[in-house]
C-alpha cells in the first residue's frame, strides 16, 4: 500500500512519502502523510518536521489516473496535508529532490521552508492538462515569487531549475547532493532562531505592472488558438492579487473543477496518456535487450540529411555525415553551423554546447569510413532505385549489426530490408519531419523482418533526440502521410466546387490548426507534391477525379513562397498570403475543364470534407495493423501535422464527434464524390456504439 514513513533524526522527525514510481498522492498517501504529522506533533522531542519524496526523491502532486474520476468520500486530500502543514506548530522544511511539479509545488510552498538539491526543478505543468492548479498553487506561487516570475510559470507550464527558483524565492536555499542533510541543518537553524515560521499564505502577491494580466491575455490569444486552461491560469492568478487568500482559493478551486470538466482537459489528459503509450510495442518485452548506439552515420547532406545529423550530436553521439559532393558537402557544414549560432543567439542554446555539438558532425565523402558506425540513416532523393543503391553500398561498408535506416516518407521499407538480405533484423524505417532538427515527431516504420533488438533501440534512440517516437508499420506513406493524402485531395475539389484558398484556410485555423492546406503547400513548395504526382502518374486510378490545379499552378512557376506565388502570392521579405486574382481565375476556369458547377460553400462542410477523410483512413490504418494504437495515429497528428492538441488528435476528435454521425457524413458524401466510402473499422465501431478509446483500452489491458 502506498504510504509514508516516519524517521527521527534526533529532534526533527523525517516524512518520506512512499509511493513509487514519483510519490504521486495516490488514494491513501495523503492518509498516511497526515498520520505521520501527527505523530510528530504529539512526540515533544520533535522540534521539527522534514518531508521528502522517497525513492528518487521526487514529490509528484496529484495521481493523474484519478482525474475526472471520485475521490472517496472518507478519504483525506492532497489540500488536507497542505492545511495540516501550513498549520503546523512545529517548522516544515520541504526536501526537494528532483523535479517537483504540479501537486508536489503546491505541497512544498504548504511548508514553512523549500530547501533544494542543486538538480531539482519546480514548477506548475497543470496547464499542460486543461486545467489550472487546483490545491492553491495559482495563490501560493504569486506570493513566493512574485507576480511576474509566477504568471509565465502557471500559464506556461514550463519547470525552472533550482538555481532560478532560489532567485525567485520559491526555495529558501540550494544544496549540493541529497537535500535531506542540508534540509535537516536548515530546520534547526531555524528552530534555533524562533518562530513565527513564514507562511506563503500570509504575504502579497506583489505585482510590478498591473497590465500584465491584458498582456498576458493578448499573447496567449495570439499563440494558444482555442485554448482555455492558459486564460483560466490568468484569471486565477489575477485572483492572488485581488482577493484575500481564502478567497483566491476558492476562485481557483472553482476554476479549476470548471475546467477539469471540459473536451479540453480531457482531449490533452488523452494526449498525456497516449505519449506514454507509445513505447509499449505488443510481443516486445520492455526489458529487451538494446544495442549501443556510440556513433552514427548519415547518408546524403541535403535538408533532412542536415537535420538528422544534428539529431545525432544533440544527443552526444559523434556523426560522420556523407556525400559524395564535396561542394553539397562543405554548404550542409555551413548551413548547420548557421543552425547553431542562430538557436545561441535566440538563448535556446549555450554556445558551449553549441560548439561541442557541432564538433561531433564529422564529413566524409568516403562510406569506408563507416565501418566503425553503430546505425547508418539514409536521407537521399526518394526514390526507389537511388536508396536501393545506397543500402545495398551501406551493405558492404558497415560492420555486421550495424542498424540501417530510411528516411523515407512514402517508400516501402520492406522492399529496401529486401535488397539486402543478410541485414533482414537491422534494417527499418526513420521517418523525420522536416525541419529534422526542429520537428519533434519520429515515425519508426517496422519491417516484416526486423528484430526486436533493432526497433527497441531505435526507439531509444528516439527519446535520446529529444523525439516522440512513434511505431508504424511498412506501407505507402505509413500514418501520418497516408491520412494526409485525403486532407489535401478534398481542399483542393473544395476549391473546384466553389470554395476559396481564402476560406479553406480559415475553416481549418478556425478548427485550430495554426495553417490551412493552402498556406502549408505554399510553405513547403508546390513542386514537391508535384514532382510525386508526375512519378506516380501512370499508376493512377484514371476513373476516379483528379485536379490538376496543382500542376497548373506548378507549371506556371508558381511554387509557393520560394518562387513568391502559389495558391497566394507574397510580397519580398515576407510571408504573408495574398490573395490572387490570377489563381482565382484558374480556380474558375479549371472547373469549367472539370465540368464542374460551382457553389457556395459553409464552413462545416470544408472541415468535413478535409477532416473526416483523416478520420476514415486512420481507422483503415488501425485495421490494418500500421498503426498500434488509435492513441499514436493522434500523437503522430499533433507532433508532425499540427492538430490542435486540444482537441486530442483526430481519433480522439472523431470520438467527441461521435462516429455514426461521421459514418453517415461519409455515405452522404460518398453519394456525390470520388473517395468516399466508410472503413469497415470505423462502421463497427458505429453499429457497436463504441469508440476508438476503446480498443487502446482493451490493447492496455490485453
Amino acid at each position: 500500500m502506498p504510504g509514508a514513513i516516519l524517521e527521527r533524526h534526533g529532534d526533527v522527525a523525517v516524512i518520506t512519502i512512499d509511493n513509487p514510481p514519483v510519490n504521486a498522492m495516490s488514494v491513501g498517501v495523503p492518509s498516511a502523510i497526515l498520520a505521520r504529522l501527527a505523530e510528530a506533533q504529539l512526540d515533544a522531542a520533535i522540534k521539527a518536521v522534514v518531508v521528502r519524496g522517497g525513492g528518487g526523491g521526487t514529490i509528484a502532486g496529484a495521481d493523474i489516473r484519478m482525474f475526472g474520476k471520485p475521490w472517496p468520500a472518507d478519504e483525506p486530500t492532497l489540500r488536507d496535508v497542505i492545511a495540516a502543514f501550513e498549520t503546523s506548530p512545529k517548522p516544515v522544511v520541504a526536501a526537494l529532490r528532483g523535479s517537483c511539479l504540479g501537486g508536489g509545488l503546491e505541497l512544498a510552498m504548504s511548508a514553512h521552508y523549500r530547501v533544494a538539491g542543486a538538480d531539482a526543478s519546480v514548477g506548475q505543468p497543470e496547464v499542460k492538462l486543461g486545467f489550472p492548479p487546483g490545491a492553491g498553487g495559482t495563490q501560493r506561487l504569486p506570493r513566493l515569487a512574485g507576480v511576474d516570475a509566477a504568471l509565465p510559470m502557471i500559464v506556461e507550464g514550463n519547470p525552472i531549475g533550482a538555481a532560478r527558483a532560489l532567485e525567485f524565492g520559491v526555495v529558501d536555499r540550494v544544496v549540493d547532493g541529497d537535500p535531506l542533510a542540508g534540509a535537516l541543518a536548515f530546520a534547526r537553524e531555524r528552530v534555533a532562531a524562533g518562530g513565527p515560521h513564514p507562511r506563503a499564505r500570509d504575504k502579497a502577491a506583489k505585482v510590478n505592472d498591473p497590465k500584465i494580466f491584458e498582456a498576458t491575455r493578448a499573447a496567449v490569444a495570439r499563440r494558444a488558438r482555442g485554448l482555455r486552461a492558459p486564460l483560466a491560469c490568468i484569471e486565477c492568478v489575477a485572483a492572488a492579487v485581488n482577493l484575500p487568500f481564502d478567497d483566491g482559493v476558492k476562485r481557483e478551486r472553482a476554476i479549476f473543477e470548471a475546467c477539469m470538466a471540459s473536451p479540453e482537459s480531457a482531449a490533452l489528459r488523452h494526449v498525456f496518456f497516449a505519449e506514454r503509450a507509445i513505447g509499449k510495442v505488443p510481443g516486445v518485452a520492455k526489458d529487451t535487450t538494446k544495442k549501443t548506439i556510440a556513433k552514427g552515420g548519415v547518408v546524403g547532406s541535403g535538408t533532412m540529411g542536415t537535420g538528422i545529423a544534428m539529431n545525432f550530436a544533440n544527443a552526444g553521439i559523434p556523426v560522420k555525415l556523407f556525400d559524395a559532393d564535396a561542394v553539397a558537402l562543405k554548404r550542409c557544414m555551413a548551413t548547420i553551423e548557421k543552425n547553431y549560432a542562430g538557436s545561441v543567439a535566440r538563448g535556446s542554446l549555450a554556445k558551449d554546447k553549441a560548439d561541442k555539438a557541432f564538433a561531433l558532425i564529422q564529413p566524409v565523402s568516403d562510406l569506408a569510413t563507416f565501418a566503425d558506425v553503430d546505425m547508418v540513416i539514409e536521407a537521399v532523393f526518394e526514390e526507389m532505385p537511388i536508396k536501393l543503391e545506397v543500402f545495398r553500398a551501406l551493405d558492404k561498408a558497415c560492420k555486421p549489426g550495424a542498424i540501417l535506416a530510411s528516411n523515407t516518407s512514402y517508400l516501402n521499407i520492406d522492399t529496401i530490408a529486401d535488397a539486402v538480405p543478410a541485414r533482414h533484423g537491422d534494417v527499418l524505417g526513420t521517418h523525420f519531419f522536416s525541419p529534422a532538427n526542429v520537428m519533434r515527431l519520429l515515425e519508426v516504420v517496422r519491417t516484416k523482418s526486423v528484430s526486436a533488438e533493432t526497433l527497441m533501440t531505435v526507439l531509444d534512440l528516439g527519446r535520446r533526440m529529444r523525439k516522440v517516437p512513434v511505431v508504424a508499420g511498412a506501407c505507402h506513406g505509413f500514418i501520418g502521410n497516408r491520412m494526409l493524402e485525403g486532407y489535401f485531395r478534398e481542399a483542393v475539389f473544395l476549391l473546384e466546387e466553389g470554395a476559396s484558398p481564402t476560406q479553406v484556410d480559415k475553416a481549418i485555423t478556425d478548427f485550430g490548426f495554426p495553417m490551412g492546406p493552402f498556406t502549408v503547400g505554399d510553405l513547403a513548395g508546390l513542386d514537391i507534391s508535384w514532382r510525386k504526382r508526375k512519378a506516380g502518374e501512370a499508376g493512377r486510378d484514371k476513373t476516379k477525379r483528379y485536379s490538376p490545379l496543382g500542376d497548373r499552378l506548378c507549371e506556371r512557376g508558381r511554387f509557393g513562397q520560394k518562387t513568391g506565388a502559389g495558391y497566394y502570392r507574397y510580397e519580398a521579405g515576407s510571408r504573408a498570403p495574398i490573395p490572387d486574382p490570377e489563381v482565382d481565375d484558374l480556380i474558375v476556369a479549371v472547373a469549367k475543364e472539370q465540368g464542374i458547377a460551382r457553389r457556395s460553400i459553409g464552413d462545416e462542410e470544408i472541415v468535413q470534407r478535409c477532416l473526416h477523410p483523416l478520420v476514415n483512413e486512420g481507422a483503415r490504418i488501425l485495421d490494418d495493423g500500421i498503426a498500434l494504437r488509435a492513441g499514436d495515429i493522434d500523437i503522430v497528428w499533433l507532433n508532425g501535422y499540427a492538430f490542435p492538441a486540444w482537441r486530442g488528435g483526430p481519433m480522439h476528435w472523431a470520438d467527441t464527434v461521435g462516429l455514426s454521425g461521421i459514418v453517415v457524413t461519409i455515405e452522404r458524401f460518398g453519394r456525390d464524390h470520388d473517395f468516399w466510402e466508410p472503413a469497415r473499422l470505423l462502421v463497427r465501431l458505429a453499429r457497436e456504439g463504441r469508440h476508438f478509446a476503446d480498443l487502446d483500452k482493451e490493447d492496455a489491458h490485453a
